[in-house]
């Protein structure tokens, strides 16, 4: 089954039959009990008992997202039935690199079992796919979640969740449209060390904060990659999809699974490392902060129209968060006014007044990262809310794309977390949202 980008699947018969399955997955496991195993024919064509394994599909085969299908079939009873990608070898590498997989862990000589495509709406369009990962560039967020999640799919969406404010917003409309289970790829909130953090910020070990830094990378920046013939084995105008039709870069979109590409570094394509990384650790501040819901109301750019630094933002409680490398690798330092505590994926180190403060043992050593993806596969069988749902990724997204038009635009700017607009700026209301291109 085929279709044009952002025009729904679902009838009213899916949403119907959507709508009572969930119901009837609720239903049922509150009368039999988490023990209870239903059997299939029970559900009916289609269904899936609460016992049986959660059919996931994922869209976007490079690294990351052959990253997140090891994640789910060693860390989750899902089972990832099915992929797609425009490129051709890709395609190929997560067919035969799962199956051979599925094979070695069920003991058989030759599994077959999952299938992959180069349209994305044909994987939306099977009934027996249960939720989606959506692992594409940044571009391609936006409309793939909102057609899964019109197809009646639950989505698990890497971050950044979009690279424009009005993106996210129609995301999280659209949740509350389908009530599906949305994981935004955040997952330093369910790491160990950044739990900790979190506690002992709130704890008031550090007095009240005053101050954040945060360091991660740089601003977006307009495409800018030298011309490379395009190689054979992709479709080119479906990559680049609502994005411009960019010429070709090796750099941009490999081939092969074994690096990060940098369409991350582009605004047509990504927000910058300071979206990508900062969609971690903005997050976290965020988080810790109590600010899941809202976010800075004034962003002031540094007073050099080249700095890829210094961006400093006020939340409307008058806490100050900075841009600003602070020589600890991508991290956050929270300032207190009894002391600081800093935090990244390596360390989590506290400087306060009561230098006998009890830190955990596991401050420098490596702590446990917890099950982002379980956590989301439970609340898909509980109807639950995840640890970061889909307005917890707008917000953190949004903080970094209000971050990159102040860069761009060089003037400060107010921002109404609320009416999710600038105050009194026309060209950066304009930068909220995008034109896509036909494709």
């Amino acid at each position: 089954m085929k279709k044009e980008s952002g025009k729904s699947l679902e009838t009213k018969n899916d949403h119907a039959v959507l709508v009572s399955r969930r119901k009837f997955i609720i239903n049922t496991s509150l009368a039999f009990g988490a023990i209870s195993i239903i059997p299939r024919h029970v559900m009916g064509q289609g269904f899936t008992a609460p016992s049986d394994k959660i059919n996931l599909g994922v869209i976007g085969l490079g690294k990351q997202g052959n990253i997140l299908s090891n994640k789910f079939l060693s860390n989750t009873q899902a089972q990832i039935v099915a992929g797609s990608d425009v490129w051709n070898s890709k395609r190929d590498f997560f067919k035969n690199n799962l199956e051979s997989m599925y094979a070695k862990i069920r003991n058989v000589s030759n599994y077959k079992g999952v299938d992959a495509y180069l349209d994305y709406q044909e994987l939306l369009g099977r009934k027996d796919i249960d939720a989606v990962i959506v692992a594409t560039p940044d571009h391609w967020h936006a409309i793939q979640s909102i057609d899964a999640m019109k197809a009646g799919k639950d989505i698990y969406c890497e971050k950044p969740l979009t690279n424009t404010i009005a993106e996210g917003r129609a995301i999280v409309d659209t949740v509350k449209k389908t009530k599906s289970i949305f994981q935004t790829g955040s997952m330093q909130r369910s790491w160990e060390r950044f739990e900790k953090a979190n506690q002992i910020v709130n704890s008031g070990r550090i007095g009240e904060v005053k101050k954040v830094l945060v360091n991660v990378g740089d601003p977006a920046r307009s495409y800018d990659l030298p011309i490379e013939e395009l190689p054979n084995g992709i479709d080119w105008n479906r990559w680049c999809g609502p994005a411009p039709l960019l010429t070709y870069n090796n750099r941009i979109a490999p081939s092969e699974v074994s690096f990060y590409p940098d369409w991350r570094d582009f605004k047509e394509t990504g927000g910058g490392i300071l979206a990508d990384w900062g969609a971690h650790m903005f997050d976290i501040v965020q988080w810790v902060l109590g600010m899941d819901h809202t976010g800075p109301i004034k962003y002031v750019p540094p007073t050099d129209p080249n700095a890829k630094r210094g961006l400093t933002m006020f939340y409307e409680n008058g806490i100050e968060m900075v841009h600003e490398d602070f020589g600890r690798g991508w991290s956050v330092r929270f300032i207190g006014d009894k002391g600081t505590l800093d935090v990244s994926r390596s360390y989590l180190e506290i400087d306060a007044e009561t230098s006998k403060l009890e830190i955990p043992a596991f401050t420098n050593e490596k702590p446990s990262e917890g099950n982002h993806y379980q956590n989301w596969l439970t609340a898909i069988k509980e109807r639950s809310q995840t640890i970061a749902d889909a307005e917890i990724g707008h917000r953190t997204a949004s903080v970094c794309n209000v971050a990159n038009i102040a860069y761009q635009l060089g003037e400060t700017l107010e921002w109404d977390p609320k009416k999710e607009k600038f105050k009194n700026n026309k060209e950066a209301n304009k930068m909220r949202k995008r034109k896509n291109r036909k494709f």
